[in-house]
Order: structure tokens, then C-alpha cells, then sequence
């Protein structure tokens, strides 16, 4: 089953899922044993129908885009064939301060040129901000999209972990729109459900998630994109003894639907993102082939209005107001 979302109304190749390249590389060095570990993404990738591939400056100190980039550069036409966004804006411990996070002009300038340099292309398809900067000043983040867009490093412009208030205040100073943010999304981070169903209700006043940000991004077209979206693997196989009672239950409740829909684990809890209407794009943070695999089957079916609520009931650990 496909359906269309906003990241294909700008790059129509855009898969409906989107591939993690967070855990390949090492920060300290790119080895061929590494750089196949990269290809190997990547042709998996392709197999299953996944033509996204997220990045940060930060993954493993760039060894991540350094594998990638060295993988790409074995097989150059495929650079063709895929969407490549990196994010950037955090930045690590050093002699000048602490761990900290950087929106001013130079820093995006000079993260993107390093990006490009390990990604071994000419270009992002998408930049994404990683965590709002308080210190940040929307005419110089103008300043940086406008140097990089006007150069053809960067095609495309959106942000991550911001709610709609900071979207809306950035857009404003903006000459192009944002098109993408990176949020925690999956069935058990779903306060972005919890304060829809919860309003005018006790309930709400336990939910920290910020009112109105899932809305504002369907109606803006901003594509919402699910980080964290597996669950860490702890409904689709990993232990829960020391999980929540909630969780265990969960955990089964997957694997019952998985067998009544005939799909893997993993795409019953990606299709559960997938069924709500603001057509989440989720990122999928697993470097294993068959696990790869086992997500692209969550494009292939629709979970029953039943079963979305079911999970959800479930994985909450009570039932709705």
C-alpha cells in the first residue's frame, strides 16, 4: 500500500520509508570492511524500495557519511537514484564550550561543506536543523539556506525535534519553504497521540508534547518524519522482562497482528505510524539486510482502525479518557 506525502510533491524518487545510516561507519577511521558495510545499506535499501537515506554531521563523528560517501563513490549513478539529507546544529564538547547546539551561519555553512566532503557529492537533497538553538536568529539561518541554496549544495530546507511555534517563527524570515521536520514518533513515544485524545481531560496535564505541532505541519505541508520509530527493537524481539507490563502485552499484540496481517513484526509497528492521515515518514535506524527487509513490508498493507487502536490502547498502559 502507498500513499502520497509532502516530501514527494518536491522529490517525487521519496520513499515512504526512510533508511538510517546512523550506525555504519567509526569516527576514527573508513575501512573497506566498513565501506561494504555502507554498500551493503545501501543495495539493500534500494531492493526494498527505500530511496531516503537520513544523516547527521554528528553520527559517529562523520564516520557515518564517510562510509556512505566512500560506498557511493564505488558505484557513482546511484547517486542518482536516492534522496540524501543530513542534519546538522549540534555540536560536541570541545576547548571552546560544551556539548551545544549551533545555528549561526558559519556553523551551518561549515557543517554542510564537511557533509558534502565525506559524502562524496556535490549536494544534499535535504539540510534538516538537528535541536532548535535558543541563541538562533532567523534572518542569519535565512542567510546560510540562501549562501548554500544559491551555491547548489543544498536543494531542499526543514528542521527537527521543533514544535509548530518554532516552525512558524523561522518560516517567517525564510524565502523558501521548510519541507520536512524529525520528530521522536512511535508507539511507545506517542504523546503526539496522547494530547489529541487527552484534551480537555486530566490526562493532558501529564503530556508535555507540544499542542497543535501535528497539525500545523499537515496543513503547512511539512513532512513529519519519525525518528525512533522501531522501538529500539522492544517490540519486535529484543527482551522485556524488565519492560512495563504495558510493553509485554504490546510486544504480543504485535506478534498476533503480525500473523493476522502476514507481515513482519517490524512492519506492524511502522504500520501503525504509517496508518494515521499526516502520512508519517519513518526512519528506520537498522543497518541488518533482512531487518531492512522485514520494514519495507510495512508499505504492503493498512492496519484496520481497530488493530491502530488497539496498539495504541495497549502500549499507553490505560484506556482512553
Amino acid at each position: 500500500m502507498t500513499a502520497s506525502f509532502a516530501l514527494q510533491q518536491h522529490m517525487p524518487k521519496a520513499s515512504r520509508l526512510v533508511c538510517g545510516a546512523m550506525t555504519i561507519g567509526h569516527p576514527a577511521d573508513t575501512t573497506p570492511a566498513l565501506i561494504d558495510e555502507a554498500a551493503a545499506l545501501i543495495d539493500t535499501a534500494l531492493e526494498s524500495g527505500i530511496t531516503v537515506f537520513d544523516h547527521a554531521d554528528i553520527y559517529n563523528a562523520g564516520g557515518a557519511e564517510a562510509a556512505f560517501g566512500a560506498a557511493l563513490g564505488r558505484s557513482p549513478s546511484v547517486r542518482d537514484d536516492i534522496v540524501i539529507q543530513s542534519k546538522c546544529g549540534i555540536r560536541f564538547e570541545d576547548t571552546n564550550g560544551p556539548t551545544r547546539y549551533d545555528w549561526s551561519h558559519d556553523w551551518i555553512t561549515h557543517s554542510v561543506d564537511g557533509s558534502l566532503k565525506r559524502l562524496q557529492t556535490d549536494f544534499l537533497d535535504v539540510l534538516l536543523l538537528h535541536r532548535p538553538d535558543p541563541l538562533m536568529q532567523p534572518d542569519e539561518v535565512a542567510e546560510a539556506f540562501d549562501t548554500l541554496h544559491r551555491a547548489g549544495k543544498v536543494r531542499h530546507f526543514g528542521v527537527s525535534n521543533l514544535n509548530h511555534a518554532q516552525i512558524a517563527y523561522l518560516q517567517r524570515s525564510l524565502g523558501r519553504p521548510l519541507i520536512a521536520n524529525q520528530l521522536q514518533m512511535s508507539l511507545l513515544h506517542s504523546h503526539w497521540v496522547d494530547e489529541v485524545v487527552t484534551e480537555n481531560n486530566e490526562q493532558r496535564h501529564a503530556n508535555l508534547f507540544s499542542t497543535g505541532t501535528i497539525e500545523y505541519c499537515r496543513d503547512s505541508g511539512v513532512q513529519l518524519q519519525a525518528w525512533g520509530s522501531l522501538c529500539q527493537g522492544i517490540l519486535t524481539g529484543r527482551n522485556t522482562d524488565e519492560q512495563s507490563v504495558a510493553v509485554q502485552h504490546t510486544a504480543q499484540l504485535v506478534s498476533v497482528l503480525a500473523l493476522k496481517y502476514d507481515v513482519s513484526v517490524e512492519a506492524i509497528v511502522l504500520g501503525w505510524l504509517l496508518r494515521h492521515p499526516a502520512n508519517i515518514q519513518p526512519v528506520i535506524g537498522t543497518k541488518h539486510p533482512e531487518r531492512i527487509k522485514a520494514c519495507a513490508e510495512a508499505t504492503t498493507f493498512a492496519l484496520a482502525h481497530e488493530d491502530w487502536w488497539a496498539l495504541y490502547v495497549s502500549a499507553r498502559g490505560q484506556r482512553v479518557p
